[in-house]
Formats: structure tokens, C-alpha cells, sequence
């Protein structure tokens, strides 16, 4: 069902008030040529509404004659703000950046945020930002498990399926992404609800196998038959399968950089109102796929850059696959058992919709 202007205004004074916006502060919006005319008009509505200065800054897209999809993480690399001072100064003199566009894995990204400027990226369908409309206890939840994260030393992933895969973990943070940038220079993500790391260098070995019904973003497919990976001091040795697997394969090759075939960020998704299913819903071109991403027990591991994390990786592939029913464990502990979160958290109930009939 489409939401209604009011609602998503509604949705986005809950998100702006939990990103601490304040009266006087400089808000710029981001936007390109995919950007969604609702998402934008709410966005600007409500942030003037809670008395900020408001901005639009409207880029072109770039890169569209290299990638395979028009989909915004099927190449990165290069952004509408590389090279383009005059737009990072904007950006940089803002309190809080909205990105309706998709500016990810840059270093224009990193230079913005390291000025305390916050920047949260939201370019999902309406529809689904407003059911997945972030709260507090969303925050709390995936900071305890970034905290229980940040300890460990080493993931252990198996399924009933065939995963066995190790990862050393210390080199790199972990993230929590909860959906809203309450604290200078954080970048966050609505909607979102998970935490993840990244191995350290060379540090994982095994293999992930990948089932019926497991995703393959940004592709936006569903796995019809299994996959085999065989991962060797982090990087993707082996790719075996039927016609999945051929098309994993063709894709990463396609490419032409050794480093697409590295390990990139590993974690578990956090977020019962997304669902697994509601990919097959929509029309490939019509989201990202941060439902596949963030549903609950998911276990999230990719392939390719970690400079988002401070390490030098930029390759332009960038492989997320959300994988159903595995257990992950830290220094032996199960975060995870078979597609279950072990954390006993009781899902937050949406109160965008209470809320407003009481407005």
C-alpha cells in the first residue's frame, strides 16, 4: 500500500528527533536522478518544520557507463562529489546531510564526516521506511551486540547446508547500524538494523555455501540452487555451482580487479520488521534490498572493498549476501543459532502510525 504524505512526514520527525536535530541547524538534502519525489518533499517538509535551515543539493549520476545495473552499489568507486570542491564544502558546512542519492565507499564521504557533519542515507521505497521506522530500542539492541563484537576475536559461521568459515577479527571496528545519526560525524543508514565488522587481512579460510532461497545483492536474486565458496586467506579461491554460481562468477569477473574477490564486512542482522520475503515484491530497479540486509538472524557477509572501515580495499565491486538459517558464533559463543538471534530481544512495536493519530 502507498503511504501517505503525512505519514512519511511523520516517519521523518521521528528519525530527524532521534538524530538530534535542532532549531537553526544547516540540513542539506541530497539528491540525483533516482531520488524519490515523496521521500524528498516529506524530507524537506519535515526538517523545515522542526526549524532548520534547509538545503537541496542535486547532482548528476555518474559511472552508469561502466556498471552492469543502474542500481546505486553496482559500481563504486568515483562520485558525483569527486572533484567537485564547491559541492563538499557545501556538504561540510551542514550540520546533518540527508542522502536521498547514495554516496558510499568515497573518500568524500569519510572527508565530510571527519568535520563532525552526520550523514544519513535513506533511499529505500517510502512504503518501507515507513515500516521500518527506527526507535531507540532498535539503538540499544544492535549497540549491545557491537559491544559483544568488538570483543571477539574470531567468528565461526556453519549451517546445516555446508558453511564452515573463520574469521580472525581485532584489525577493523565494529559497526552498529541502527538507522538514525545521533552523535557527531556518524553516518547511519534507515532503514537498518544490524551490526557488522571486517576479518582482519588474510584472515579468513573455509567455505560459504550458499542455499535455496539465500540473496545475492545487487543482483536482487534469489538463489534457486546451492553455491559454493572456497575462501583462502581472505580471498574467494573457488566458485562452484549450476547457473548461480556461472553468474556470481561472470559478475565479479567482470570487474577486472583481484581485490573484488576479498573478504569485505561480515555481522548479523538485527531488525524483525524486515523481511526476507519482501524482495520478491518489488521490481529490481525499485530499492537496494536493505530488507534482505537487516532481517532478523540473517548472516550478512560480502566480498570486495573495507576502506569504510579505514582499510585501503576501493575496489568497485561490492558483493552483500544475506544467508538464512546459520549459526554464528564468537570465541565459541552463539550470537546466532540457526537463523535465530540468541540475544532474547522482543521486537519494538512501529509507533509511527500510533503516534500520529494522537498528533
Amino acid at each position: 500500500m502507498p503511504v501517505s504524505d503525512y505519514d512519511l512526514t511523520q516517519a521523518w520527525k521521528q528519525v530527524l528527533t532521534l538524530s538530534k536535530l535542532e532549531a537553526g541547524q544547516t540540513v542539506t538534502v541530497l539528491t540525483g536522478a533516482a531520488t524519490h519525489p515523496q521521500t524528498l518533499r516529506t524530507a524537506l517538509v519535515a526538517a523545515a518544520s522542526m526549524g532548520a535551515i534547509v538545503n537541496r543539493l542535486d547532482l548528476p549520476p555518474v559511472n552508469g557507463e561502466k556498471a552492469l545495473s543502474r542500481d546505486a552499489l553496482a559500481y563504486l568507486g568515483t562520485t558525483p562529489l569527486t572533484g567537485n570542491p564547491a559541492a563538499i564544502a557545501a556538504l561540510k558546512a551542514s550540520d546533518l546531510v540527508l542522502d536521498l542519492m547514495t554516496l558510499l565507499f568515497s573518500p568524500e564521504q569519510h572527508d565530510i564526516l571527519s568535520g563532525g557533519t552526520k550523514i544519513l542515507l535513506a533511499v529505500e521505497p517510502p512504503e518501507v521506511l515507513a515500516r521500518m521506522v527506527p526507535a531507540e530500542a532498535d539503538r540499544k539492541r544492535v549497540k549491545a551486540a557491537t559491544a559483544r563484537l568488538s570483543r571477539a576475536r574470531e567468528m565461526h559461521i556453519v549451517s546445516d547446508a555446508g558453511m564452515d568459515l573463520r574469521c580472525r577479527l581485532g584489525e577493523f571496528p565494529a559497526i552498529s547500524e541502527y538507522g538514525f545519526v545521533d552523535e557527531p560525524g556518524r553516518w547511519d543508514h534507515w532503514p537498518s538494523g544490524f551490526v557488522l565488522t571486517w576479518p582482519d587481512e588474510g584472515g579468513t579460510n573455509g567455505t560459504i555455501v550458499l542455499d535455496r532461497g539465500d540473496i545475492l545483492l545487487p543482483m536482487k536474486s534469489y538463489i534457486q540452487e546451492p553455491i559454493r565458496v572456497t575462501v583462502e586467506s581472505g580471498y574467494v579461491k573457488a566458485i562452484e555451482g549450476g547457473l548461480d554460481a556461472e553468474l556470481l562468477a561472470d559478475y565479479m569477473a567482470s570487474f577486472n580487479d583481484p581485490e573484488a574477490y576479498a573478504m569485505s564486512h561480515i555481522g548479523w542482522g538485527l531488525q524483525p520488521r524486515a523481511s526476507w520475503s519482501a524482495l520478491a515484491m518489488y521490481d529490481r530497479e525499485a530499492t537496494i534490498g536493505m530488507d534482505a540486509r537487516a532481517y532478523e538472524g540473517n548472516f550478512l557477509c560480502s566480498f570486495g572493498p573495507n576502506n569504510e572501515a579505514g582499510g585501503s580495499r576501493t575496489t568497485a565491486c561490492h558483493i552483500d549476501i544475506p544467508v538464512r538459517h546459520c549459526t554464528v558464533s564468537l570465541d565459541g559463543e552463539p550470537v546466532v543459532v540457526r537463523g535465530k538471534v540468541t540475544d532474547g530481544h522482543h521486537a519494538p512495536v512501529n509507533t509511527l502510525f500510533k503516534e500520529a493519530s494522537h498528533a
